[in-house]
């Protein structure tokens, strides 16, 4: 099963797709594979992205959201946008984008939550705009106003430093 499915970030954040460049991610030399447990402690600062591809002309827009905030039991700011870089061409990294949402490091305060990075290819140069606020934040509704597809895209559990347990999800027939 699709890691990105067992976790509910299809549906829940993205409709069902299939990678079309490889991203890479990694917070201090550590890769984040879907599902790893990161502190916040261990994401203070931007992560280093590579986009793969073979045409720099392909222009891609990152974005990382958090699903469950404020907690996973009522995600009512769902989803809060923490990092946004546009313009980034295929086959570099985000150092080669414009940041168009400063980097916020996540800090759950209550519950595990998944950490979403998405990848979107741009229809072109300049075609992605900043959005009003952070929260209640639609990854969907983004896509769909700029006319944006999505690459690739994985995430990763974070929870407060004290917080120890993996993320457990119901059952589909009790939902």
């Amino acid at each position: 099963v699709d890691p990105l499915v067992a976790a509910h970030v299809i549906y829940d954040v993205l409709d069902p797709f299939t990678s079309t460049v490889p991203l890479t991610i990694g917070y201090n030399n550590r890769l984040v594979r879907p599902g790893a447990e990161l502190k916040p402690s261990a994401v203070v600062s931007q992560p280093r992205v590579d986009i793969g591809g073979n045409d720099m002309r392909v222009l891609y827009t990152l974005m990382l959201v958090d699903p469950d905030a404020p907690s996973p039991s009522h995600p009512s700011l769902r989803e809060y946008l923490h990092w946004m870089v546009t313009n980034i061409p295929g086959t570099t990294g985000v150092n080669f984008g414009q940041e168009l949402v400063i980097y916020e490091r996540p800090e759950p305060r209550s519950g595990i939550h998944r950490m979403v990075f998405v990848l979107f290819q741009q229809l072109g140069r300049g075609t992605v705009f900043a959005p009003d606020m952070r929260q209640n934040f639609s990854s969907r509704n983004f896509a769909r106003q700029y006319h944006l597809n999505i690459a690739a895209a994985t995430y990763f559990n974070c929870q407060r430093e004290g917080g120890s347990g993996g993320r457990r999800f119901r059952p589909e027939s009790s939902q």
